[in-house]
């Protein structure tokens, strides 16, 4: 299966999440064996030009690559679109209209209001932009981000809305929208994330989560919840504990 049948069948998939600018470490992950790699457009400084060097380092192992985009920003939404990504996170979606907007964008005539002007996304004109504006642009897989309680509250007709492939909760953030930052397993964020996992999976859609925690306890935890799709780890902390472990052998093991 393609990365999209994989996730609309509800299979487990796991990616892992780039937020340096060097595409080298994408190449990496994708000869790693990851199901997609996530690249962060939100949070980082990741520029338009390093987020195609990303793309095509992933292409070069056949990994999928999904991108997050700025909130509310039309315009590198539109510019990602065009590089031909496999999937696209919208972040801090507030409710089911905030949503039916952002995917619209995502969307050419008559599903949607997305502007014409595939360029990677049909290599350059190689490859029919006829057949892309058709069935070929529903092919990409679309995601929101539920992070706000608004949002969780909402699930239900988020999950309804057509041609969304899931929901990826943002357990921190939904904690910050409830005033506790933080506590993401407490019992009221637990409340709003299990409402949202139950609206999606009643629709037969992909539930992720997206979590810098590496250890099997979390993971498992998430798992258990009914989580299929599993955003793991981070580029910098992966260099950050190689690292400290060398400098912990040097000096506490070989003494030096």
């Amino acid at each position: 299966m393609n990365f999209k049948e994989k996730v609309q069948n509800g299979c487990n998939i796991i990616g892992t999440h780039v937020n340096l600018i060097d595409a080298n470490i994408t190449e990496i992950f994708g000869k790693l064996g990851y199901d997609y790699i996530w690249v962060d457009l939100e949070h980082t400084r990741i520029s338009m030009d390093n987020l195609y060097e990303h793309i095509l380092a992933a292409r070069t192992t056949g990994t999928p690559v999904i991108v997050r985009v700025p909130v509310n920003d039309l315009t590198v939404t539109k510019r990602t679109l065009e590089m031909g990504v496999d999937g696209i996170v919208f972040p801090m979606i507030r409710d089911a209209k905030h949503a039916e907007e952002l995917l619209s964008w995502t969307l050419y005539p008559p599903y949607g209001t997305r502007g014409c002007g595939p360029k990677g996304a049909v290599s350059y004109g190689i490859d029919s932009e006829k057949e892309y504006y058709g069935e070929g642009h529903l092919k990409m897989c679309r995601f929101v981000q539920i992070e706000q309680k608004s949002a969780a509250d909402d699930a239900e007709n988020i999950a309804s809305i057509p041609y969304l492939d899931g929901c990826i909760l943002g357990m921190h953030d939904l904690s910050g929208s409830i005033g506790k930052l933080g506590d993401i397993f407490c019992e009221d964020n637990l409340e709003l994330a299990n409402k949202s996992i139950k609206a999606f999976k009643a629709h037969n859609k992909t539930v992720g989560v997206s979590t810098f925690a590496t250890d099997a306890e979390t993971l498992m935890r998430y798992k258990d919840m009914g989580i299929n799709m599993i955003s793991t780890g981070a580029d910098y902390d992966y260099v950050i504990r190689g690292a400290k472990a060398t400098l912990n052998t040097m000096k506490n093991e070989v003494r030096f």
